[in-house]
Parts: structure tokens; C-alpha cells; sequence
């Protein structure tokens, strides 16, 4: 469904393994040494006891004050000491944390990676996350923890050893959890020690929280704290609902009739083509949910953002009742992230939408169903444009 070359990956970090940044969220659960098996085994239970983890209860610190973080900075080198106390000291900031952070390989997909201190890093995560003691254990172990999306729709199977490093360089890691992390564009984390035998930029990238100031006012706070060459973006952007008469009005704001014919034939000559996590084109071999979308919006002249959650953005949110052929639905199905747009596809009228499911499936035409749904994303090409930037 998704393709790490996104929001702030790619936007504000230049590094390799192979270099970028961003959040996704994941399932909170530990491998716990037993056979490797995919999330739809789990039977609603997402923290499963590790006892084989290579390091001690008290290798891992217990659970702290969490934080949510607002804002990621990010640089291709380590950030310097002084830019990152100045930002520490900045008004309401109730928490820095340092990371480093890459787009490199995971079983064999392009993704962004985080190297963490799991003592630290656990009180900036989601509540279940944060809370898995036998999680960051294993990540501490030299594990690598994997999101929702990778783990479910890319077909990565818990407790598998999978390849993690550069292109030219990888060595193989286990698949210790399944965790939401709450970043959009992160589909793995490992730990300090794990990153850099891969290889990471050390330190490069900080989380902010200053949970009592405007996102807004922090972001442009942090900014001006920054020196050049150091970016900073906010982590997850909230969707839009329109106000009354918001979706029509002016021409221009919404898709014409002519967009939505292309974009639903574009989409319509995907069908058969194999579901790929990541994939957007022919030359990757088929694609994800969100990669049907770019290739589909793409023929019509619209530019979308490369994720869910980001697509969710291009437009406003309308109720399900409201849809029209041409429309993105949207999907929350991240047990551990219930407001986290994870699953996307397109409307065609009649309650059948065109969709890229899963791995093992093919693009095809499916009955609209409503287990996590989250609503219709009315396309605005200005809207969609603006949020690809």
C-alpha cells in the first residue's frame, strides 16, 4: 500500500544506506520464538510474551511519560549539539529525541528505517506500542520491528529473518515485532547498536514535542531555530472536512467529468496486474493500494502525494452515502492506530470500487465494504497538488 519515497523521507533527509524519511504505524507484537507467522493469524491478540529475547529485563528501561511528537527535523549528518539544545529550549517543548533515520532495504523493500535508543524512544510511541515490554526487548536484542502495513500487506512474516542494509551491503535481521510507531513513512525500527552496524547516519533526525503549543506555531518555531541544510516537517498532517458547500462552488476546486472517466479507465486497466507493496508502475511488477492511486490520478494531469495517508489529504472527507465515481475511499485498519489512514481504493458508483488489496491478490473490482472504513475523499487537483509538494 505504501512506498517509503514520500512526505518527509525524501523530502528532508539526502543520506544513504540509501536515504530518506518520514511515519507509518504498525501492530504491537513481539516474536516470541515460536513459528513465524503472518498478522492474520493473530487472533486479535497484539502482544505476544517473548522469552528468547538475547537481552535482559533490565537492558530496556521501563515505560516513561509519553509524548506525542509534532515535529521531525532531519539532516544527512549528525545534527550539531547546539541546534539541538536550542530547539530543547524553545517555548512549551516538553521532550527531544534524538534518532537516526535512512531510507534503506528491508526485505528487499525500500523503506524508512529509524535507529533508536528503546529506553527513550518507547515514550514517543502509541499507548500499546509503548507499553510492550517483550517489543523492545527484542529491538534491543538486535531485532528489527516492522509496521502494520509491511507486515500485513507486504506479506513479511513475524519472526522471518529478512535482509536490512544498503543496496551493495545487507545483513540479515529478524523480524522481532510488529509495532506501530505513529510516524507516517516509517516501516521499521531498530535499535542504536542494529543501525550502526548497517551503516545509518548517526543522530541525524530529532522528534519534537511540545504537546500544549500550536502544531502550527512549532513547526515555524523550530524552522527558525534551524540553520540551512536542516528540515523540518510535521509528522502526521490531519485530514480535511469541509465546510458547508466546500466541495463545490467555484470550478476548478473538484475533478471535471472528464478527470473522473480517465482516472477510473486508467485505473480499470490495472486489473489482473499482481498486487506489489511499494509498487506504482509496470516496471515494478504491480502495485500497492496508494501506488494504483498515483498511476490512476497521473493519467488525469493530478499529482497525489505517494501514501494513504497522505492521498487522504487531496481532497475533503465526505460520508460514504455522499461518494461519487471518482472518489478515494479511505481505511483505518492499523489495530494499534485507529485513526491512521492505512488503506485506500477507488469509488466507481454501484458500491464497487477498484482496489489493490494485499499481497497474493491482483487489482481488481470489489464490493465497497465498511469494517474500519473512514469515509470518501472528494479529489481537489489544487488540494492534491499542494500536499504532493
Amino acid at each position: 500500500m505504501r512506498k517509503p519515497n514520500r512526505r518527509v523521507l525524501p523530502t528532508i533527509i539526502g543520506v544513504s544506506v540509501v536515504t530518506t524519511l518520514a511515519v507509518n504505524t504498525a501492530v504491537v507484537v513481539a516474536y516470541d520464538g515460536r513459528k513465524p507467522h503472518a498478522p492474520q493469524t493473530m487472533s486479535g491478540r497484539f502482544v505476544v510474551a517473548s522469552d528468547n529475547s538475547s537481552v535482559s529485563p533490565q537492558a530496556v528501561a521501563p515505560i516513561g511519560r509519553r509524548l506525542t511528537p509534532q515535529v521531525l527535523v532531519a539532516g544527512s549528518t549528525t545534527l550539531p549539539a547546539d541546534v539541538v539544545d536550542k530547539v530543547r529550549k524553545l517555548k512549551g517543548v516538553q521532550g527531544v529525541e534524538s534518532v537516526d533515520a535512512v531510507q534503506a532495504m528491508i526485505a528487499g523493500k525500500r523503506v524508512g528505517l529509524m535507529g533508536v535508543n528503546p529506553s527513550t524512544f518507547r515514550n514517543y510511541t502509541p499507548e500499546p506500542t509503548a507499553k510492550s515490554d517483550p517489543l523492545w526487548r527484542n529491538v534491543a536484542g538486535g531485532d528489527v520491528a516492522i509496521s502494520f502495513t509491511m507486515g500485513n500487506d507486504g506479506g513479511v512474516a513475524l519472526g522471518s529473518r529478512v535482509p536490512a542494509g544498503g543496496r551493495d551491503h545487507q545483513t540479515e535481521l529478524r523480524v522481532g515485532a510488529y509495532a506501530t510507531m505513529g510516524i507516517g513513512d516509517v516501516d521499521a525500527v531498530v535499535s542504536h547498536q542494529t543501525a550502526m552496524s548497517l551503516g545509518l547516519p548517526s543522530g541525524n533526525a530529532m522528534l519534537v514535542s511540545a504537546p500544549k503549543v500550536d502544531t502550527d506555531k512549532l513547526l515555524k518555531a523550530v524552522r527558525k531555530a534551524l540553520p540551512k541544510g536542516l528540515k523540518a516537517v510535521e509528522v502526521n498532517p490531519k485530514i480535511d472536512y469541509p465546510a458547508p458547500g466546500g466541495t463545490s462552488g467555484a470550478p476548478g476546486k473538484v475533478m471535471t467529468a472528464a478527470q473522473v472517466q480517465t482516472v477510473i479507465r486508467a485505473a480499470a486497466s490495472r486489473i489482473g496486474w499482481p498486487y506489489v507493496w511499494g509498487g506504482e508502475s509496470e516496471s515494478e511488477g504491480g502495485y500497492d493500494c496508494s501506488g494504483l492511486m498515483l498511476y490512476a490520478f497521473a493519467k488525469a494531469g493530478i499529482r497525489l502525494p505517494r501514501v494513504a495517508a497522505d492521498q487522504a489529504r487531496a481532497g475533503w472527507v465526505v460520508p460514504y452515502s455522499q461518494a461519487q465515481p471518482g472518489d478515494m475511499l479511505i481505511w483505518a485498519n492499523d489495530p494499534t492506530a485507529p485513526g491512521y489512514i492505512s488503506h485506500i481504493a477507488l469509488y466507481i458508483g454501484n458500491g464497487k470500487m477498484i482496489v489493490a488489496p494485499h499481497t497474493g491478490t491482483d487489482v481488481q473490482i470489489q464490493n465497497v465494504y465498511m469494517r474500519n472504513f473512514k469515509g470518501a475523499i472528494r479529489v481537489s487537483p489544487q488540494m492534491a497538488a499542494r500536499v504532493a509538494d
